[in-house]
């Protein structure tokens, strides 16, 4: 005869657990349900409540995906093109203001270390700064900061911090020109249907 435990299933779970279960649910909603839907309206107001910011002015376009939201913040006026990844795991992902990530970018945190005999974690915050432009398909790799007003070429692996006003392209990804630091400008697109 098989004995039955007197606690329940949820007896057992943890509050953290708890946390991980809705945070999963919450990510699932977003990038499985509303991710794809036509209404801009919808998606920011999901947004504002999911991530852990989202500055006036931001524009995600659709079919972008966040895992872990909580740990995501965008500053103002930030340009979302369609399909791009944050992965906001386990450390943060914060951008600042005037911020344009090209289609299907993907910016990591959370990795592996490739020495490691226990394939352990190994990972760091991804920091932004203004006026920053990454490229189509670009993809920053965990633990990197991108200067005030750099350019991340399209296709790029960023493998190191990139300084402000620098322009970086290939993989990995080398500085190849400096960009002008005289910007001024605020960005501002919200095309209908995406």
């Amino acid at each position: 005869m098989i004995e039955t435990s007197r606690f329940s299933l949820v007896d057992k779970v943890s509050p953290l657990n708890n946390r991980l279960i809705l945070g999963g649910i919450l990510s699932y909603t977003y990038n499985y349900w509303l991710s794809s839907w036509p209404s801009r309206r919808l998606r920011t107001l999901y947004l504002k409540k999911y991530l852990g910011e989202f500055g006036s002015g931001t524009s995600i376009q659709m079919g972008c995906r966040f895992l872990n939201g909580r740990k995501i913040h965008l500053g103002e006026r930030n340009i979302i093109n369609f399909g791009c990844l944050f992965d906001g795991r386990h450390y943060y992902i914060k951008t600042g203001s005037d911020v344009s990530i090209g289609p299907e970018a993907t910016i990591l945190t959370l990795g592996h270390d490739p020495q490691s005999s226990e394939f352990s974690d190994r990972g760091g915050d991804v920091i932004i700064g203004d006026r920053v432009w990454i490229a189509y398909r670009a993809i920053i790799l965990p633990g990197i900061t991108i200067g005030e007003g750099a350019v991340v070429g399209a296709g790029s692996v960023v493998t190191k911090d990139v300084k402000p006003y620098a322009i970086v392209a290939g993989n990995p990804a080398r500085v190849i020109k400096q960009r002008t630091e005289t910007l001024n400008y605020n960005l501002k697109f919200n095309p209908w249907l995406l």
